[in-house]
């Protein structure tokens, strides 16, 4: 299998991201994303526009019945599920599946390959850009690399850390890929900026796909707070293997801000990045009820939003 070189220089669009992720670091305010994302999503916006609108009332009563009907309007369509998939294929674009014959592709490359001589996992820990800090022997042209997404630092059924739904779901697709393609697995995520507590999710991942799968990671780089960071410490990690070809697994609301920031990162690297989304099937509703407020609809709003808010500051 041929894996291309990325030449191409980052695209305006990933230039003006850098310039803003650096102006949030120039301010300090990193630590502040999660609560700054919170302001900016549904419903706080709309809650205030309704106090807006009710305080228009006293001198503009018109304009004011109006910002609050508007309002209202826009705090019952963020909870709908149907809403969802219509700004979805709007504001992300979707990247497709991978099929069986690329699935056959990759598994055939596989057979041909060499094969690895080391087990151990390697790790990246400090700086971003380090080098692995164990065993760097076995070589791999194709790396699947699962992005975390959420860690419970403590769940009392288990009586230690587990890994999120989200993320879980992610990890189970990578370890499935792995198998059907023959090619190595590694997970990226830490803490994340807005987790407490000592639980690494990739560390969380490593002993579940162990334990749980039988399928040990051969990379766990267990430091990354965000996208950026996971690109930026798991990229070094895998080039220092061997790797020159990427298989990207994440959900598929996530594909387009994380391969964004993962094709900047590798620019220059000769590495190049595949998208393997995951969680792509559609939940099928009752026509009524995709248009009635429900906790799904509104998180799922809130997931695109969030997103498309992300890829657009290259936050």
């Amino acid at each position: 299998m041929r894996v291309p070189s990325p030449t191409m220089m980052p695209s305006r669009a990933a230039d003006q991201e850098t310039r803003m992720h650096s102006l949030i670091s120039l301010l300090g305010i990193e630590t502040w994303k999660p609560v700054l994302t919170a302001l900016l999503l549904p419903p706080v916006p709309l809650l205030l526009a309704v106090l807006v609108g009710a305080r228009l009332m006293l001198p503009r009563r018109g304009w004011g019945w109006c910002v609050v009907l508007l309002s209202v309007a826009g705090l019952w369509l963020s909870a709908c599920t149907g809403f969802a998939r219509v700004i979805e294929p709007l504001l992300l674009a979707a990247a497709p599946p991978l099929h069986a014959d690329r699935i056959a592709a990759l598994r055939a490359n596989a057979m041909t390959a060499p094969r690895a001589n080391a087990t151990t996992a390697l790790r990246a820990r400090g700086r971003p850009g380090a080098a692995p800090t164990s065993d760097t022997r076995g070589r791999s042209e194709v790396a699947i690399l699962v992005l975390g997404g959420g860690v419970e630092p403590y769940a009392p059924e288990y009586g230690m850390s587990n890994l999120s739904s989200y993320s879980l779901e992610s990890l189970r697709y990578g370890l499935w890929l792995g198998r059907e393609t023959g090619w190595p697995v590694g997970f990226s995520g830490g803490t994340g900026w807005a987790n407490r507590g000592d639980a690494a999710e990739a560390d969380v991942a490593a002993r579940i796909a162990a334990q749980e799968y039988g399928q040990p990671l051969r990379w766990v780089e267990a430091e990354s707070r965000d996208t950026r960071e996971n690109a930026a410490r798991s990229l070094p990690l895998l080039q220092a293997s061997g790797v020159r070809h990427v298989l990207l697994v994440t959900r598929g609301w996530h594909m387009q801000s994380a391969k964004a920031l993962f094709d900047a990162a590798a620019v220059g690297t000769g590495m190049h990045i595949e998208a393997a989304p995951m969680g792509l099937a559609a939940k099928v509703d009752i026509p009524l009820l995709s248009w009635l407020p429900t906790s799904a609809g509104f998180e799922r709003v809130r997931l695109v939003l969030r997103e498309w808010l992300g890829w657009k500051l290259g936050a």
